[in-house]
């Protein structure tokens, strides 16, 4: 009898499905059952093929060779992880496996990881997929007993490898374009040239911003307080001269209450997350960036089994998924802090699941990010991890709560043919707010709600008097430089940037990159040096001001790359023919060489920008991808020679300094020749916690340096003290 192979995006993930189905005995590369093999990817394991490998022509930079359009995109292994491949090459064609379960993560690039190797072994054997929103050991036996065809999925497919060779088609192109009319590396992107041109564009109304001074009148009662106002409720007078004269005019003069309004507001409990609001919430309330959002959310997920899928763009739940929430809620409502909010919604039954939980319309591939069934256990998890799972498990339990509900009370006055108003608010129920306030309080933040003042019981025809009539000096403040947070709404709503109303409401359901894809965007615009981060602000460089100066308005608009996202979620659905999405990206490629060739040249890139730019640099030892470049250094990275030909080598000089490393010339000598350097001293940005790592470059074949194998330093001391006593 045969076996069926699992295929796995990465070891953990291996560990968890093979516990499940029984396939403990350890091989090579694999876990092996009586009937099944489970193995793995190591992330993307086959990438599309570098324009030299299509011909010796194309090795050197030059326009002649543009634009690079193959008529069929080939496919390589990447060299760091292949002897991974060879594992699933072997597995996928050996006779004894009947057939497969695709077990990447269940969504657009995991499918693709998957495809590209089932393609480049050239296996044909009938493959299933399966398909989970959490990692629990109930969550895999149940989706084990439903797995789909993979058939299913071919439209997924389909768009996931439209948009990997659309990016490297413009990506490929225009870099080598623009870099070849301006003589200095610039990357350029599908994705993250657009996302630039928001956080420039931001910038240019900074910059351009005057500030100017205005008044305001605030008007002082006993135990409450009031502003002038003008016909048009505005507080804002431009004249200071005009400002004292009113003060003057009204103060320590009877003031007439001349009308009272009272009106209650009420504010529904937000959406569940997905991973960008998961994100932006982050960053507004811990300061954790997109990418360290994600890492967190992912060991959640993947690790520690206590949340659902991250990686999704959907804030509903599907109907049949009653059963798990009131589950869910249960376990929560068995575990600290969470009891207090979670059982009453149980034992009162008041778990009511409205249009703003439940939609079926309004779910993707995945739901939207919840806790899982297992109960949380808070005290094994780092801090980071706790808050992000404090955030996801109230999210969750006040969807349940009611409005959050106050009264807003604005009191009218005139004195002296002057009119002024008071305002107040009450809290009548604080419903939602209240949980998450009690489970995730904003460190150093006031509530909503505590920032207007509490009237007293004020009637229409009573007479207060005005104690002081003080003139405020104010300035207007330019606009807000771009946060991950405010970015992420950004880029989530490209659509907005656009002026045509039809194109507009064509976009509502697109924008730049999607939920996994944003952090690695904004990571790779901070890893080029076209943007840096200030405080938690995100500000463009020199080197990026210019490239938007210089690209043409189809590459830097996010309306181009918004319909391209809106066709690969069409694709996706069905709804597009991907020979007709590829025909489009093919011409505007070609535009783009021939706007390169037509660009002026009388802008001029920073003089450090230029990799390799320097004669007679000093090589550092052979570059561990091409193996042909020597490695060399510039103010902000160690980098390969041969970049002009293609290479990707690339280690930013401040890459590990939050684990308290910087890194040298010296150290990356070191690691060229000798490959890892052991025992390199690490402190862990999340935990604090010292010790000491292995330092290696990773396997994605990009260069990066990675750290393994991190060991505590009490965990050393002891295995010391160990030895000493045995020595004794």
């Amino acid at each position: 009898m045969g076996r069926i192979l699992v295929v796995a995006e990465k070891p953990s993930v291996a560990r968890d499905i093979a516990k499940t189905l029984g396939a403990g005995q350890k091989g090579d590369g694999c876990l092996l059952g009586e009937k099944y093999v489970v193995s793995w990817a190591i992330g993307h394991l086959v990438t599309l093929a570098e324009p030299e490998e299509y011909g010796e022509n194309f090795k050197k930079w030059s326009f002649a060779s543009l634009p690079i359009i193959p008529d069929e995109m080939e496919l390589k292994a990447i060299k760091n992880t292949r002897s991974q491949l060879k594992v699933l090459h072997k597995w996928m064609n050996d006779k004894e496996i009947t057939s497969i379960i695709c077990a990447t993560d269940s969504g657009r690039e995991g499918e693709l990881i998957f495809r590209y190797i089932y393609e480049i072994t050239k296996c044909n054997k009938p493959f299933q997929r399966l398909w989970i929103s959490s990692m629990t050991e109930q969550a895999i036996k149940e989706g084990f007993a439903n797995l789909k065809d993979g058939t299913a999925y071919d439209l997924l497919y389909h768009s996931a490898k439209c948009r990997s060779e659309a990016d490297w088609l413009v990506g490929m192109n225009a870099t080598r374009a623009y870099t070849l009319r301006y003589h200095v590396l610039l990357s350029i992107g599908r994705v993250q040239t657009p996302t630039l041109a928001l956080i420039v564009d931001k910038q240019k109304e900074i910059n351009a911003f005057v500030s100017k001074d205005y008044y305001e009148i605030q008007t002082v009662f006993d135990g409450f307080h009031g502003f002038w106002i003008d016909e048009e409720e505005q507080t804002k007078i431009e004249n200071e001269a005009v400002a004292k004269e009113i003060s003057d005019k009204i103060n320590a003069q009877d003031s007439l209450v001349t009308k009272v309004e009272k009106e209650e507001k009420r504010i529904p409990a937000p959406l569940l997350y997905d991973l960008t609001e998961l994100q932006r919430e982050c960053n507004r309330k811990f300061g954790y960036s997109a990418k360290k959002t994600l890492d967190i959310a992912q060991s959640l997920y993947e690790k520690r089994k206590m949340i659902t899928y991250p990686r999704t763009d959907s804030r509903y739940l599907s109907d049949d998924m009653k059963g798990k929430v009131q589950n869910t809620m249960k376990r929560l409502g068995e575990s600290q802090p969470f009891e207090e909010f979670a059982t009453p919604l149980i034992n009162g039954a008041k778990l009511l699941f409205t249009k703003r939980i439940i939609d079926n319309s309004k779910v993707t591939d995945h739901h939207a990010i919840i806790p899982t069934d297992v109960r949380p256990r808070l005290d094994s998890l780092a801090e980071e991890e706790k808050n992000v799972f404090l955030l996801v498990a109230a999210r969750f339990i006040s969807a349940f709560y009611p409005h959050y509900r106050y009264e807003v009370t604005k009191v009218y006055f005139t004195c002296q043919d002057e009119r002024l108003l008071s305002k107040g608010t009450v809290v009548l129920e604080e419903g939602w707010q209240g949980v998450e306030r009690k489970l995730v309080p904003m460190k150093g933040k006031k509530e909503k709600g505590n920032e207007e003042q509490k009237l007293p019981p004020l009637t229409e025809g009573e007479l207060h008097k005005i104690k002081e009539a003080k003139v405020l000096k104010k300035k207007t403040t330019p606009p807000k430089a771009y946060t991950e947070s405010s970015l992420l709404s950004a880029m989530e709503n490209a659509g907005r940037f656009v002026e045509d109303e039809t194109l507009k409401e064509q976009m509502k359901d697109s924008g730049l990159g999607t939920p996994a894809t944003r952090a690695a965007i904004i990571e790779r615009l901070l890893s080029v040096g076209y943007i840096t981060r200030k405080g938690k602000n995100l500000i463009p460089t020199e080197k990026g001001m210019q490239l938007i100066q210089v690209v043409p308005e189809e590459l830097r608009s996010p309306q181009t790359t918004g319909k391209w996202e809106k066709g690969l979620s069409s694709i996706a659905k069905g709804n597009m023919e991907e020979e007709r999405f590829m025909a489009s990206i093919k011409r505007y490629v070609s535009f783009l060489v021939e706007d390169a060739i037509k660009r002026k040249t009388d802008i001029v890139f920073p003089e450090e920008a230029k990799m390799g730019a320097k004669k007679g640099g000093k090589s550092l030892g052979k570059c561990p991808i091409c193996k042909d470049g020597d490695v060399l250094e510039n103010s902000k990275a160690y980098f390969c020679g041969k970049w002009k030909t293609g290479c990707k080598f690339t280690v930013w000089k401040d890459s590990l300094t939050p684990y308290g490393i910087e890194l040298n010339s010296k150290t990356i000598q070191k690691l060229l020749k000798e490959e890892k350097i052991p025992d390199v001293s690490v402190t862990l940005p999340q935990t604090g916690e010292k010790g000491k790592s292995t330092m290696i470059f990773s396997a994605d074949g990009k260069g990066q340096i990675e750290l393994m194998d991190f060991t505590r330093d009490e965990m050393i001391e002891g295995k010391e003290s160990s030895q000493a006593n045995e020595g004794e």
